[in-house]
């Protein structure tokens, strides 16, 4: 894994978290991407080399908002680069980390994102992604 890529934050409404992160980070939001897939609206922050990722949910049933129903808003996923996913999920697997998606999937931003189940990786849900060629 090369570095943080983002970490990722659950948020009840895009309207009124954009604003407050762009005051908190002093950079403004740079893009806004839905990933239907995942049915979540995202907008992206960029700070250092580190990305921030607000995350709403698009259904009152999607996976941020049951998220945001059991613990609140708050960090979501710290999501890491790597230059070959496939590779990276192997060596994974072969850990004993258990892999919430057995393939590649789009994510936001142009990426490839795989994800780790957090019972392996102490409550924390992990997120590998790659730049898409």
């Amino acid at each position: 894994m090369k570095n943080i890529e983002h970490i990722g934050i659950a948020v009840k409404d895009l309207e009124i978290s954009i604003p407050l992160f762009e005051k908190l980070l002093n950079s403004p939001c740079y893009k806004t991407e839905p990933v239907v897939s995942e049915q979540v609206n995202t907008a992206f922050f960029q700070t250092g080399e580190t990305k921030v990722e607000l995350l709403q949910s698009l259904t009152p049933d999607g996976v941020i908002a049951r998220f945001i129903e059991k613990k609140g808003e708050g960090i979501h996923h710290i999501a890491f680069e790597v230059d070959n996913i496939r590779e990276e999920m192997a060596r994974l697997q072969k850990e004993g980390f258990v892999l919430l998606n057995l393939e590649p999937k789009p994510g936001a931003d142009n990426k490839l994102v795989c994800f780790l189940h957090p019972k392996n990786t102490n409550g924390v849900l992990i997120e590998i992604c790659q730049e898409r060629k």
